[in-house]
């Protein structure tokens, strides 16, 4: 579905992209080196995502959109998110270029292959994307940068990925259950044509 405003689509992303930078960088609770360098990884990253995310759908569809740029720099954002303060550039980099083809796939490939509903692309953007950016910390965390780093491991972020999976998998299927017991799981077809602002809400924005 086409974007209905790509002007506040532009808007929203570029405030996720500011407000980022104090998600990661002062994440270091302090004003010092390590929260520099992962405000610089966080800006290194999400450029490099975007100009990926560009850089396939150019490829596939013969012309990049903005719509693809935004979702290519949301999915750096959230890739570097677990690396911003263990890698150095390079490795921001790196990250980004792989989170926004990644990425791209998942929300371009993977839904269409499995055909299921996520008009937000949250799986295949933030949940591609955190998984990626978690793996890619065990890789390229750099002690120099913070010596934590040498805790890093693939396979110490490939456990710490699954526990998160199966964590979320089944609180999520409790979630789910309990509202399917009590408010319903999807609203009716005449709801869903009239328009949930209105159906549920007895609101529009315009007529």
């Amino acid at each position: 579905m086409a974007p209905s405003n790509l002007v506040f689509t532009m808007i929203g992303a570029s405030l996720l992209w500011v407000g980022w930078f104090g998600f990661n960088a002062g994440s270091a609770v302090a004003s010092n080196a390590l929260a520099g360098m992962a405000m610089l990884n966080t800006q290194v990253a999400t450029a490099a995502a975007a100009l990926a995310w560009m850089v396939v759908e150019w490829v596939e569809r013969k012309k990049p959109g903005m719509l693809g740029l935004a979702s290519g720099a949301v999915a750096g954002l959230v890739a570097i998110t677990p690396a911003a303060g263990f890698v150095n550039p390079q490795g921001a980099l790196i990250i980004g270029l792989v989170a926004g083809a990644v990425c791209y796939a998942g929300a371009v490939w993977l839904k269409k292959m499995f055909k299921y509903d996520d008009s937000l692309d949250a799986f295949g953007v933030h949940g591609i994307g955190g998984i990626a950016g978690a793996l890619l910390t065990g890789v390229l965390a750099d002690p120099a940068i913070n010596a934590l780093g040498k805790d890093h491991s693939i396979i110490t972020q490939a456990k710490g990925v699954g526990v998160t999976i199966i964590y979320t998998a089944i609180a999520t299927l409790v979630i789910l259950y309990i509202c399917k017991f009590t408010t319903g799981l999807r609203v009716s077809e005449e709801g869903e044509v009239e328009g949930l602002d209105l159906a549920l809400h007895g609101e529009a924005l315009h007529e």
